[in-house]
């Protein structure tokens, strides 16, 4: 089989990262296919309303639900999500843990970031060490 340079399709159960507009973050499905700018996304778990939405404004996730109709009804839908549990797996990649690391480390006070430059240089000096005191062995 030959892979093609795109690994992610757009298609129906193709979760999706919105990132513009007021539901910037959230994740949604792709419920059904418009035409070749937007499709039908809903999330019925994430408060993102049924509506048209175009490509360019949302991101492919590798995350798919299989199986899942056109046009599939909110609540069929939510029960899919719970069942796949869709939400969990997306919090276990680590495309998902960078973003909550930019919200955290956005939210840090000035204080909040000093103690994190000093942790920084306690780490740097102990690995130094360690590194130094492991080539004097060895020499």
């Amino acid at each position: 089989m030959v892979q093609g340079t795109f690994k992610r399709q757009v298609e129906v159960g193709r979760v999706v990262l919105i990132n513009s507009g007021a539901d910037a973050g959230k994740l949604a499905v792709i419920v059904d296919i418009v035409d070749h700018n937007r499709a039908l996304i809903d999330g019925p778990t994430t408060g993102v309303a049924r509506q048209a939405f175009p490509y360019r404004r949302m991101v492919l996730t590798p995350l798919v639900l299989k199986s899942l109709p056109r046009n599939v009804g909110q609540t069929a839908l939510k029960k899919a999500l719970e069942k796949s549990e869709v939400v969990a797996a997306w919090n276990k990649t680590a495309w998902a843990k960078k973003i909550e690391q930019r919200s955290v480390r956005a939210s840090l006070s000035d204080f909040d970031r000093f103690k994190l430059t000093k942790f920084k240089n306690q780490r740097r000096f102990a690995l130094g060490s360690a590194v130094a005191a492991a080539k004097k062995q060895t020499a």
